[in-house]
């Protein structure tokens, strides 16, 4: 796609360039159907007329459902909001290092905050890599963080059941992460991140050999879930009480995930549901796992991910709403 298409440079330049909705149709046909054969989505056939006065297609066959645009199979089916706003919406999200807020692109794009959130969502579910080709090898990190309001900041009643058995983390969710560092000059590290609910050591083992290729070299901290994974990995640990690097045990590659992680989500986000919190990990891990990548093959990444998957608004605030997309029609 990026080898077909002259993406812009800019946000501007981006603005500009998919104002124009011959050249935001273009493009998604570019993008779902690179051999400029345009496929129905509900039977298959390749025999498909394009109506200029609607922009939809249709299939010739003789079938329900006949017409469809090219949001039908996507995370922008049954939207009404035009492509060049979700095009500027996905340039902003996948370029902005410490994320957008929903407040912020309902301002930029002339929509509702309740739009922009539900926008925000659907492309946090385009960034997500889904099923990985492989697991990781080489030198590995992994680490664990905690995610959740500061205690000091809650009321006496909450302080107190958040602190029920003493610990500073009670009641706070858990993400773990996976690094691989890179091993040539040019390649850069990875990351796999997610939130679990427990470190104790099944879940621990658990994520590490579904993520990590064994025999490989895994540098943790002291926690004593890890113990056991002495025999299928290089384990080496490091103990943050006497030292943070020893040659090249360390662990500073996934912290410095985890401060990027933070700030967005302390910064931008300010609070996050903790059903929702995977979602603005997976975010974090898209533009850390890209940041090599100048902001139009970010912005393409992006893209590439919307064929196939689709949230309805219902799913995100777990229950029904009588105005689930129409909120998007007047925005």
């Amino acid at each position: 796609m990026k080898k077909t298409i002259e993406l812009p440079a800019t946000l501007m330049e981006a603005i500009r360039y998919f104002s124009d909705p011959d050249v935001c149709l273009a493009f998604m046909v570019a993008l779902r159907w690179p051999n400029s054969k345009v496929i129905c989505p509900q039977c298959g056939s390749d025999s498909v007329i394009f109506l200029a006065n609607q922009r939809r297609f249709k299939c010739r066959r003789k079938h329900p459902r006949r017409q469809f645009s090219v949001k039908v199979g996507t995370i922008l089916e049954d939207s009404p909001i035009g492509l060049d706003k979700w095009f500027t919406a996905m340039w902003m999200i996948a370029n902005c290092k410490n994320g957008v807020s929903s407040y912020e692109i309902a301002r930029e794009l002339g929509v509702t905050q309740k739009t922009a959130w539900f926008m925000d969502h659907r492309i946090r579910l385009a960034m997500q890599t889904g099923t990985f080709e492989k697991k990781f090898s080489g030198q590995i990190e992994s680490d664990e963080t905690y995610i959740g309001g500061l205690a000091k900041n809650m009321h006496k009643w909450k302080r107190e059941q958040k602190m029920q058995g003493g610990r500073g983390t009670a009641g706070k969710a858990i993400v773990m992460g996976v690094l691989e560092r890179h091993g040539e000059e040019d390649a850069v590290s990875q990351v796999r991140a997610k939130v679990i609910h427990s470190t104790a050591t099944p879940t621990i083992e658990k994520e590490i050999r579904e993520a990590v290729e064994p025999n490989s070299e895994l540098f943790t901290d002291e926690l004593a879930s890890y113990a056991g994974l002495s025999q299928e990995y290089v384990h080496q640990v490091i103990n943050h009480t006497e030292a943070y690097v020893k040659g090249k045990v360390h662990t500073n590659g996934i912290e410095n995930f985890w401060s990027l992680l933070k700030r967005t989500i302390r910064g931008t986000y300010v609070s996050v549901e903790p059903f929702h919190l995977f979602r603005y990990v997976d975010e974090q891990s898209f533009r850390f796992n890209n940041r090599k990548d100048d902001n139009a093959g970010r912005f393409a990444n992006v893209v590439s991910g919307v064929t196939g998957k689709r949230i309805m608004y219902k799913d995100l605030v777990g229950k029904e709403s009588k105005d689930d997309l129409s909120s998007e029609a007047g925005a």
